[in-house]
């Protein structure tokens, strides 16, 4: 093993585990733990779950990928000493490869369980792409966020047997936690995105009113995801609100230095909890 020249060491299962911090895992991680849960709860196969499963992950590391190879240049320039491409552990070549070959992984996977899923699913992943490559720094840069996490749970959904449509509730309880999910993410960043050029709408609205819009959207996609199946909400439904209170507050601080770092993990963890309490409680969402 060899080192590198900046205090970091270089040899397979350095790059391995570089590559898999450059996906952004824990946003990764959490959105194909999510995706999986959602297919088990539309009752889609347990083999066209995995497939489900892989297309996602796959997709979300092209994304990762494709950001820290078309960013590595200001990641740099900023000293995102957090980076594996800023460290010398991983090329923007490399990057850029394993975000074409994994792209063709969730092409292929998703397309495998069939035109409307396959289609669905690939928004998420051309609306991830479409904001590396520049929707991120305009106005527009909700819209990825918002149409991509709309259409996941349309895709996961279509996958069951039939190829049903996804509740209206659930598709914007989605497209809420992908706005919520924009805010927290771009709150840690901002003087960075600033001395770069990178202005999307929360940087041009302000950090405290892009904060108090991200927690209202985290909490109504709770209600959504607690309110929206038929009949009253139930013990963990109940539950789900419960939680998603500080979850909301921490989202409410990412206006402010101090809360930045907390929001976008708060708003992971909800989503993820909102999704096995919705599993748990036997909602129908098909």
């Amino acid at each position: 093993m060899q080192s590198d020249g900046v205090g970091h060491r270089s040899g397979p299962f350095a790059t391995a585990a570089a590559m898999a911090r450059a996906t952004h895992l824990e946003p990764t991680l959490a959105v194909t733990t999510v995706a999986v849960l959602l297919a088990v709860t539309a009752g889609v196969p347990a083999g066209r779950t995995v497939l489900v499963g892989i297309a996602v992950l796959a997709g979300q590391a092209s994304i990762g990928w494709c950001n820290d190879w078309l960013d590595a240049d200001r990641d740099r320039a900023v000293g995102r000493t957090d980076k594996p491409v800023v460290q010398g552990v991983v090329t923007p070549t490399l990057l850029r490869r394993a975000t074409a070959a994994a792209v063709v992984v969730a092409v292929v996977t998703s397309l495998a369980l069939g035109l409307v899923p396959g289609l669905l699913l690939l928004v998420l992943v051309a609306s991830g792409l479409a904001y590396d490559a520049g929707l991120k720094r305009t106005a527009l840069s909700p819209l990825p966020y918002l149409t991509g996490f709309g259409a996941l749970p349309a895709g996961v959904v279509a996958a069951a047997p039939g190829s049903p449509g996804a509740p209206w509730w659930l598709i914007a309880a989605g497209a809420a936690l992908g706005g919520a999910a924009h805010v927290a993410n771009v709150a840690p960043d901002v003087d960075d995105d600033l001395a770069t050029g990178v202005r999307g709408l929360p940087h041009r609205v302000g950090a405290v009113p892009s904060a108090v819009t991200g927690a209202v959207l985290l909490g109504a996609a709770t209600l959504l995801l607690v309110l929206g199946p038929p009949g009253p909400p139930g013990v963990l439904g109940l539950l789900a609100c419960a939680f998603a209170a500080p979850a909301v507050v921490v989202a409410a601080l990412a206006g402010s230095r101090r809360g930045r770092r907390l929001a976008f993990p708060a708003v992971l963890l909800l989503t993820v909890l909102d999704v096995a309490l919705l599993l748990a409680g036997g909602a129908a969402i098909t």
